[in-house]
């Protein structure tokens, strides 16, 4: 059903319903008025009653009871007032005494008989519901209520009882009137609701027609401005809604524009990188690709557009094999080696690439399984060449920083040495001969920097690595259980964070391990007074990271740059080796290190190293 026809059919209900409740409500209200007039009727009825009764009784005391009871003028009284409402079926005065007798009854047949007991008309008028005033009205069996006004004697006995019966029923006729005459207004009211809204849901959708045409011209990329500026200046809402459609599709049209271009960018950038990039949607049709297709593939990119992964990545190569697992089982791929063309075959490009394999989500947090697949080919020959290169870099950075620390060890002697010469030459000029401590200083500083330039070629002589696979879990461990007893005698709580589980790193143990304890010494010598020291592994993409964090004092921001230089310290004994050290064997295995630090709370280093292919 169309949303206009839904709409007005709603409102068509809307106001069979408010029509409806209308009418019940005054019906309602008609009804109790009638009961209300019928209880006032009765209550007026048994008051004349039985001021009559007694005023009879009174005029004619020595006259006996039932003589009273039988005068003719107050039988025609009774009948008279009887007939002053059509809901009164009945006045009747009763002996109380136990003999339950009608003595005088608005019937004269009805005297000398026995009275029947009805319900209260009260309680009925004042809290019965407008549903049970209904059912009572539309009973068929002629359900009866009474008023009662009983009459006392002077000793407080109860000598007469007046009632006056009615019955309901009898309203009904004059309800029944009233509700012909409500139901007449409300049709009158419905057709005219009915009319009104038909006019209305017409004038209103004839302008919302005016407006989705508007959006689906801009949807399409069609903008008019000879339209936008003949649209309609009034101000109300729908001619406010149409102008704001009109420059909504100009800034589509110019946000199109904008888009075609960055999208023409960012092809033209992916065609200059070495990788292969491939998007799938969700029934593993190929939506996209650039980069270098033609060199993984052999296939030019155009003649790529809408095949399957099968079709691309066929499922007889190792490489259709990873991809279509992926695909299956939802599981991410990350730098995968594997051989680009079937088995013993050569292929085209680079025989072997590094794949990965992603799942693109819908919405972010949305479910598990992805609506596309994006899959990456590298060259690993270009990324090892990318690797060197930034390994060189690196390398040349930290021989840059060590030698800054060589340089300020090697000036310090060269000063001395300098300054004492000028001394001794003074003395010698002035014909002095003692130029003894002169010459001690100058030799003892000549064997300093005799040990400076030999601890310097030492450390920077080319060392050879015995490189193997070790799990990370277990080497963390053995450098915690290392650490152990200087940390017990020092009062330093040691921690362990493991997520590394199944990683290994093809690393030299030994140096590897002597890196590490340089970093977890400089860590337990900053908290003499206790702490506590956490040992960490995780794992980030590709790489493997190895976490030391401290409680201690933290490193001040002025030394943070001169941490890793050869020969830089802050303790009183200390060499200024130890992290120098730490940072070449961890540039050697072609990792990184480094640290943060905030005062008074601690410093975590962070060495960070490939995981073993």
């Amino acid at each position: 059903m169309p949303l206009r026809a839904k709409l007005t059919l709603g409102f068509v209900l809307l106001a069979v319903v408010m029509v409806g409740i209308i009418s019940a409500v005054d019906l309602g209200y008609d009804m109790q008025l009638q009961f209300d007039a019928t209880l006032e009727r009765a209550d007026s009825i048994l008051a004349v009653a039985t001021q009559q009764v007694i005023l009879a009784l009174n005029r004619r005391r020595p006259v006996p009871l039932r003589e009273v009871l039988r005068d003719p003028a107050l039988v025609g009284l009774f009948k008279n007032v009887m007939l002053a409402s059509h809901a009164i079926l009945e006045v009747a005065v009763v002996d109380a005494k136990g003999y339950d007798e009608i003595l005088l009854d608005s019937i004269p047949e009805r005297v000398g008989s026995f009275p029947a007991n009805f319900s209260d008309f009260r309680p009925l008028v004042r809290t019965a519901g407008w549903p049970e005033k209904l059912r009572v009205l539309m009973r068929s069996d002629n359900k009866f209520y009474q008023l009662a006004k009983p009459l006392q004697t002077t000793e407080g006995g109860t000598l007469l009882e007046v009632r006056v019966i009615i019955a309901p029923a009898l309203i009904y006729d004059e309800v029944k009137r009233r509700l012909k005459e409500n139901a007449r207004v409300a049709v009158v009211s419905l057709i005219g609701a009915v009319f009104i809204t038909f006019v209305f849901s017409t004038i209103v959708f004839r302008r919302l027609q005016d407006v989705g045409h508007m959006l689906d011209q801009a949807a399409a990329g069609k903008y008019d401005p000879e339209g936008a500026r003949t649209a309609p200046s009034s101000s109300d809402e729908f001619s406010v809604m149409a102008s704001k459609v009109s420059l909504l599709s100009q800034r589509l049209r110019g946000a199109q524009s904008e888009v075609s271009d960055l999208r023409g960018n960012f092809e033209r950038l992916l065609q200059d990188l070495e990788d292969a990039v491939f998007i799938f949607n969700r029934e593993g049709r190929l939506v996209f690709a650039s980069g270098s297709v033609e060199k993984f593939l052999g296939r030019e990119r155009d003649t790529l557009a809408g095949l399957s992964i099968d079709d691309i990545f066929l499922p007889s190569t190792t490489l259709g094999l990873l991809v279509a697992q992926a695909a299956q089982t939802g599981r991410p791929v990350r730098n995968r080696r594997a051989p680009l063309g079937p088995p013993g075959a050569a292929g085209n490009g680079a025989a072997v690439v590094v794949l990965s394999v992603d799942m693109l989500q819908t919405l972010p947090g949305g479910a598990d399984t992805g609506s596309g697949l994006l899959v990456r080919l590298r060259d690993p020959e270009a990324q090892r060449k990318l690797g060197r290169q930034l390994q060189t870099a690196d390398r040349l950075a930290a021989i840059s920083r060590i030698s800054g620390g060589v340089a300020h060890e090697v000036k310090n002697p060269l000063n001395a040495i300098l300054l004492h010469v000028e001394v001794a030459r003074a003395k010698l000029a002035r014909g002095e001969n003692d130029v003894g401590p002169q010459m001690e200083i100058i030799s003892g500083e000549i064997l300093r920097l005799d040990r400076v330039v030999k601890t310097f070629l030492d450390f920077s002589r080319p060392v050879e690595l015995n490189l193997s696979v070790v799990p990370l879990h277990e080497f963390m461990s053995e450098v915690q259980e290392l650490a152990r007893p200087q940390a017990d005698a020092a009062g330093i709580q040691l921690g362990c964070d493991q997520e590394a589980e199944g990683v290994d790193v093809r690393v030299d143990r030994d140096l590897l391990k002597q890196a590490v304890l340089n970093v977890v010494v400089n860590a337990m010598q900053a908290m003499p007074r206790g702490g506590e020291l956490r040992f960490g592994s995780f794992v980030h993409e590709d790489t493997a990271e190895i976490r030391i964090s401290d409680t201690g004092p933290g490193i001040p921001l002025e030394l943070r740059e001169k941490i890793f230089r050869l020969y830089f310290t802050t303790k009183k004994e200390g060499s200024g080796i130890g992290l120098a050290m730490t940072f070449r064997i961890v540039q050697l295995h072609d990792g990184t290190i480094d640290f943060t630090s905030e005062p008074g709370k601690g410093t975590t280093f962070f060495i960070r190293l490939p995981i073993a292919v």
